[in-house]
């Protein structure tokens, strides 16, 4: 894909991942660990449906927007990434549990080539939304 993107340069490109691929599974994955799972997944769902509010409000953590301008340049940056994402394919192979902070290891494919990206995940309100990308 494009080089991760953009986003990489703020420190946090959680679009290097998925668009029209197949989506993340959170099968295998119990208690906080699917959690952690699922905000992956709904990460991509949101990409997927080109939901640049959603995807500043709901995946992304308060200091991830706050990195992107606020909500409105994160929603800007995203919208403007939302058009270069390629077909790719989402899997969360593991994830590791540190106190309120997670870190998913995340299989994608990018150019035909598999590839394992780490994607930070920080509790915030009682939820898991992501911090950067590794």
């Amino acid at each position: 894909m494009r080089r991760l993107l953009a986003l990489s340069c703020a420190a946090l490109c959680p679009l290097a991942f998925a668009a029209c691929g197949t989506a993340s599974t959170t099968a295998g994955f119990k208690g906080t660990e699917h959690d952690v799972a699922q905000t992956v997944a709904n990460l991509q769902s949101d990409i997927t449906s080109g939901e640049q509010k959603k995807i500043c409000e709901n995946d992304l953590a308060a200091a991830a927007v706050k990195r992107l301008g606020g909500q409105a340049g994160c929603e800007s940056t995203i919208k403007e990434q939302l058009a270069e994402i390629d077909n790719t394919e989402l899997e969360v192979k593991s994830v590791k549990l540190e106190g309120s902070k997670a870190t998913a290891s995340v299989q994608n494919v990018q150019n035909g080539k598999k590839r394992l990206t780490n994607v930070v995940l920080v509790e915030e309100g009682g939820k898991w939304k992501i911090s950067s990308i590794q």
